[in-house]
């Protein structure tokens, strides 16, 4: 067991470090893009923790899977809206006369 919880946790920490490395490198044109993206991911992970969360038994399992229905489309609903919000910046104002 715990030769898998260290394995856990170094993927984590590689992962962690690599895409904080990939952020950083990302331009401020293509952040929209990538926003939008990684709302399509969470949107995966949503529907993977609806599988989770459906069971009929109430175990940890299940109560994960809600507390994960919940963040996940707490992250979705908000990542559209900021997307949103930045791709209005770029539309052009109409001059009323």
């Amino acid at each position: 067991m715990t030769e898998a919880i260290i394995s856990a946790l170094f993927v984590f920490v590689l992962a962690s470090f690599a895409g904080f490395e990939v952020i950083n490198k990302v331009p401020p044109t293509l952040h929209t893009p990538l926003m939008s993206g990684a709302n399509a991911i969470s949107g995966i992970a949503l529907l993977g923790a609806i599988i989770i969360a459906g069971d009929r038994d109430w175990s940890v399992t299940v109560i994960l899977g809600l507390i994960a229905v919940v963040f996940a489309t707490i992250n979705v609903v908000g990542g559209f809206l900021v997307t949103d919000r930045m791709l209005q910046m770029f539309k052009k104002k109409e001059v009323k006369a």
